[in-house]
């Protein structure tokens, strides 16, 4: 295991205006690729860093020898020897603080969820080396993001610190599991606030949280490709050795068998009676579409809820494989989906959790990408702290190609701040509904996917 980056050894994340390693690399070796350089520095700080403990890696997989064999004979491997650990030193980087810092002077999440993806797939890359230079590596890329939770506010005046580990593997894919952890204190510590993210239905993965100091967890999947014939490709086994880490595998193999399972079962159920929630669901629509001024004023059209936002992807964005990084995705998403929350709501929404993301194809630089969200529906049973689920929808387009695809679908999942539900005079959150038959499926679909 890397003594450097060991969980007794944190790697320590500086504010990223200057790097402090920009000069040591110059001076110890002058054949390396300058810092500037390399793909992904313009991230965030703890890319820097990540790059910086595992250069010798990374710089593999910028220019893989494709000519070089394949690892010849998978090695076993426990979770400790992927495990890494990083430390945000707030209390005392006045810049670096400021990097982060959101309107509440809490960390802004969707620049966590940009270097939570990155610390996965920097874990994923250290269980399948076989530190051997003369094979070509495999090629990691983000499959989907199965759950990340928030379970408190997350201060920026205090040290943060991100740990996380291989948890369980498969064939071709990698699951990653991160906890990010800040001491509890009188002030962020709000007991109403970790009560409600129980009423949020979700596979129940807090057993793994040993202290009431995990704000947040989350957990990556990667898959393994053959750089040369872009095919599925096995990776290092994996044998847990702790209580904990079995007790991690067994629910990852657990889930990995349901969802197997409810793929299979899915066709099925449809036959089965979904008609009735199809048309239920749409009933309340045809009125808004048909006879307006008879329609419920507590519900609101889908449609009547959507924002929209695009960009071209440039360079600085891009990940060690040349395409656009998954956090930077994640983080433009969430933006996204917060901006839609505000804006139904009427009033500051709070962060819950990432229900799902699904990575359906790569963007590369160049694309030209639009992202477009809604909310889906919302869970209103508690007024106090009602649920406001936002879809996210990520599209490559290309005008000379006449073609629209979808690359990523992202889930996110809102309350509203308790001081601006103090002073919101009264204001409801509506109920959402669809008005065609797509969008029907679209909103059974994931509410049957929440409630597992």
């Amino acid at each position: 295991m890397d003594s450097n980056c060991s969980p007794s050894n944190p790697i320590h994340i500086f504010s990223s205006l200057t790097s402090r390693y920009e000069s040591a690399t110059k001076k110890s070796d002058s054949s390396r690729k300058p810092l500037s350089l390399w793909p992904g520095m313009y991230h965030s700080p703890m890319t820097i860093a990540l790059w910086e403990t595992k250069s010798s890696i990374f710089e593999r997989l910028i220019d893989p020898p494709l000519d070089a064999p394949p690892q010849s004979e998978l090695l076993t491997k426990t979770p400790s020897q992927s495990r890494m650990t990083i430390l945000y030193n707030f209390s005392s980087d006045y810049i670096l603080r400021e990097q982060y810092r959101d309107s509440w002077n809490e960390v802004r999440i969707g620049k966590l969820l940009e270097d939570l993806d990155a610390l996965a797939g920097t874990i994923s890359v250290k269980h399948c080396a076989d530190d051997d230079s003369t094979t070509r590596p495999l090629y990691l890329v983000t499959a989907s993001v199965d759950k990340i939770v928030l379970k408190k506010p997350i201060s920026v005046d205090a040290d943060l610190k991100v740990s996380g580990a291989v948890t369980w593997v498969g064939r071709s894919s990698i699951e990653i599991q991160l906890d990010v952890i800040q001491p509890a204190t009188g002030h962020y510590l709000d007991a109403k606030f970790t009560s409600m993210t129980k009423e949020v239905k979700m596979v129940n993965r807090e057993t793994t949280a040993t202290t009431d100091s995990v704000a947040l967890t989350a957990n990556f999947i990667f898959v393994a490709r053959d750089y040369k014939t872009g095919k599925a490709a096995p990776v290092n086994r994996l044998i847990p050795e702790t209580d904990r880490e079995k007790l991690l595998y067994g629910l990852a193999e657990s889930i990995y068998k349901l969802r197997k399972r409810k793929f299979r079962d899915e066709k099925l159920e449809t036959e089965n009676g979904e008609a009735n929630r199809f048309e239920a669901l749409l009933a309340e629509g045809r009125i808004f579409c048909d006879m307006p001024a008879l329609a419920d004023r507590d519900s609101i059209l889908l449609k009547d809820t959507c924002l929209e936002n695009s960009l071209i992807c440039q360079p600085q964005q891009r990940n060690i494989h040349g395409r656009i990084f998954g956090g930077f995705l994640m983080h433009r998403a969430f933006e996204l989906a917060f901006s839609t929350a505000y804006v139904f709501a009427g009033m500051m929404p709070s962060f819950l959790e990432v229900d799902h993301v699904d990575f359906l194809r790569p963007v590369d630089v160049g694309d030209f990408l639009r992202f477009k969200s809604c909310v889906l529906y919302t869970e209103c049973e508690n007024s106090d702290r009602p649920l406001i689920h936002v879809e996210v929808v990520a599209h490559v387009t290309r005008p000379e190609l006449r073609s629209s695809e979808v690359s990523n679908r992202f889930y996110f999942t809102f309350t509203v701040r308790p001081e601006a539900k103090a002073t919101n005079n009264g204001h409801r959150i509506r109920k959402v509904v669809p008005s065609t038959e797509e969008e029907a499926h679209r909103i059974i679909e994931r509410m049957d996917a929440d409630s597992l």
